[in-house]
C-alpha cells in the first residue's frame, strides 16, 4: 500500500495540509501517517517546569494527535496512523520515511514574506534537506482532483529519468490530467538548432509515454514571473519542479526558485529531487 506521511504542528496552514493529504490518499488508495514532531512551548520552555509537567504536555499533545488522526479515519474511511517525536522536523520525516517505505510528505506552506524569500522556512528546509518527494500545500488550497499539471523545468539542461517517472507516476495516479512541460530560457530560439536539446526532448518524450502532455517555451530572463503567469494561463492545479543544489558559496548568493515558488503560491508545489 502507498503511504503518504503529513506533518501538523496544528496550525491552520498544517491542519490545511493535512485535510489536503487525506483526501489525496482516499483518491489514491493510500494510507496516511499524521506526523507531529513534539517542541516544549515557548512559554513553558523558558521556566523551570518539573519533568512531571513536561510529561503532561507530551501526553496532551499525543492525545490530540490521536483524536485527529481518529477524525481523519471517520471523515475520510481511509488507514491512518499517527507518530510523534522529539527530533527536528527533517529528522523524524526521514526516519518515518524509511520505516514507512513512503511515496510523499506533504507539509503546509506559509504565505510569502521576505523573510522566507531571504532565508526560507520549514517546509523549504524540508524540501532542502530531505532529498525525498515533497508536496508543499499553501493555506487556502483545497484537494478536488488534480486535472492539469505544470511541469516547469530546464529542457536546455535535459530532465533525468529518475523525475520524469516520479511525473508520469504522478499524472497517471490523477485521472484524466494532462501535462505541460514549461520551459523559460533566455535562449529558447536554439532549441531548434542545438542536438543535445533534441536529445532531451527525445527523453522526455520516451519518459512521458502514455499520459497526455505538451511543450510550451518562453523566452524571458524572469523565470519566476513567467511561472507564476503560466500557473495562471495554464490553469494549474498542481506545479512541479525539481530543486538544484549548489555548494556552499553558491547557496549563500543564490536564492533557490523552488523556496521561492513554494512560498509564494495558492497551489500546491511538488518538489521532485534528482
Amino acid at each position: 500500500m502507498k503511504t503518504i506521511i503529513v506533518a501538523t504542528d496544528f496550525s491552520e496552514v498544517a491542519e490545511n495540509a493535512v485535510e489536503y493529504a487525506a483526501a489525496a490518499a482516499k483518491q489514491n488508495n493510500a494510507r496516511l501517517v499524521l506526523f507531529n514532531s513534539f517542541t516544549i512551548p515557548f512559554h513553558a520552555g523558558n521556566t523551570l517546569l518539573p519533568g512531571a509537567s513536561i510529561q503532561r504536555l507530551m501526553i496532551e499533545n499525543e492525545i490530540r494527535l490521536i483524536e485527529r488522526a481518529l477524525s481523519i479515519f471517520y471523515t475520510y474511511e481511509i488507514e491512518v496512523t499517527h507518530e510523534s517525536s522529539f527530533p527536528f522536523l527533517e529528522e523524524g520525516l526521514s526516519s518515518l520515511i524509511t520505516k514507512y517505505n513512503a511515496e510523499l510528505v506533504v507539509l503546509g506552506m506559509t504565505a510569502k514574506t521576505l523573510e522566507q524569500d531571504l532565508w526560507g522556512n520549514t517546509t523549504t528546509s524540508a524540501i532542502k534537506k530531505l532529498n525525498f518527494p515533497v508536496l508543499a500545500v499553501p493555506l487556502h488550497a483545497k484537494f478536488e482532483g488534480t486535472r492539469k499539471i505544470l511541469f516547469a523545468c530546464d529542457v536546455f539542461h535535459g530532465v533525468s529519468e529518475q523525475v520524469l517517472t516520479r511525473v508520469k507516476e504522478v499524472a497517471t495516479s490523477l485521472s484524466q490530467s494532462e501535462v505541460e512541460i514549461f520551459n523559460v530560457n533566455d535562449k529558447v530560439e536554439e532549441l531548434k538548432t542545438e542536438t543535445h536539446i533534441s536529445t532531451a526532448v527525445n527523453a522526455i518524450n520516451e519518459g512521458l509515454e502514455g499520459i497526455t502532455y505538451y511543450y510550451k517555451n518562453v523566452r524571458s530572463n524572469e523565470v519566476i514571473k513567467e511561472i507564476e503567469k503560466e500557473i495562471r494561463e495554464f490553469n494549474a492545479d498542481l506545479l512541479i519542479m525539481v530543486p538544484k543544489k549548489y555548494g556552499f558559496w553558491s547557496s549563500i548568493v543564490h536564492r533557490s526558485k523552488t523556496r521561492i515558488m513554494a512560498s509564494g503560491l495558492n497551489i500546491p508545489l511538488l518538489s521532485i529531487p534528482i
